[in-house]
């Protein structure tokens, strides 16, 4: 499907200040983004577009612009923590007046940024190939980038450490052919009872589908109901609503934006530094040595 098929940013300015309404004024990215692909129905095949050659999709893309731009209109502010909240412009603004704002915005910014680079840089957005800006959004993008250059045994490594890191007793990688898309198996214990918990890694660039967690459930049948599907890529809203589905075995997902927030909080390969501000460096060596 052709990138024209995805709405521009301006587009979705008024979607992304409605799904924040939804949430109740405010919501993480993920939060955000979920809510906007259920409101606005966008496809299996849109939502599997990549901005450039990923990781990111060009939707995600779009949105932290939106997010951006209704940051600059006053609509909405944001937290270091990620989270997205509606000002109290934001919670009476009309989508009648969302052109109008954003337009005085445009031409605020033309107006301001008169050196050469900012000006060019201001006219990429507003054909929608501008940089990412959104706070936060580079070393991730970092990390996703030395993920998908490691071997598939080392990131398979890397999940097994993961889980031991976040309390499992046990996590084995089975590293056998014809498993059914089962990379390994790990022992949860919370409190008094322990469980088995399967897990499947997938290195992706793009948006995972309902159909793979479909078959990782059927590999999981008659040997375990908890799963765990861990990806460098994201899920789409169909892939989450599968997930959770009733009458099925739940399956946790982690998409690759909560894959590095999880590397972050157990210093596994990503360093904090906390100055003034939060400095995040990724570790790249650590990642070549697993």
């Amino acid at each position: 499907m052709a990138r024209t098929s995805i709405p521009d940013y301006s587009q979705l300015l008024w979607p992304t200040a409605e799904a924040v309404r939804t949430l109740g004024g405010s919501g993480s990215i993920d939060e955000i983004v979920e809510a906007v692909l259920q409101q606005q129905h966008f496809t299996d095949e849109q939502q599997q577009i990549l901005h450039g050659d990923g990781p990111q999709t060009e939707i995600e893309y779009r949105l932290a612009w939106a997010r951006t731009y209704l940051k600059f209109m006053g609509l909405l502010i944001n937290s270091r923590r990620g989270v997205w909240t509606l000002t109290e412009q934001g919670r009476a603004v009309d989508k009648d007046a969302i052109p109008r704002l954003h337009g005085e915005v445009v031409a605020r910014l033309r107006e301001e940024q008169r050196a050469r680079r900012l000006a060019q840089q201001a006219k990429n957005v507003a054909s929608g190939d501008g940089q990412q800006i959104d706070e936060e959004q580079d070393w991730r993008d970092l990390l996703l980038d030395v993920l998908m250059s490691i071997a598939p045994d080392a990131f398979e490594r890397l999940s097994q450490r993961l889980l031991r890191e976040a309390g499992f007793i046990s996590a084995t990688v089975t590293g056998r052919t014809g498993d059914g898309g089962i990379d390994g198996l790990g022992i949860y214990r919370m409190s008094l009872v322990s469980f088995p918990v399967f897990f499947q890694c997938k290195r992706y660039r793009g948006s995972v589908g309902a159909s793979a967690v479909r078959d990782f459930r059927g590999a999981m049948a008659g040997r375990g109901d908890k799963g765990l599907l861990i990806t460098t890529g994201t899920f789409t809203a169909e892939a989450k609503a599968e997930a959770t589905r009733d009458g099925a075995p739940p399956v946790d997902l982690i998409d690759g934006r909560r894959l590095c927030d999880l590397l972050k909080e157990y210093d596994l390969g990503v360093r904090t530094e906390t100055r003034t501000v939060e400095d995040v460096t990724v570790e790249t060596e650590f990642f070549a040595d697993l």
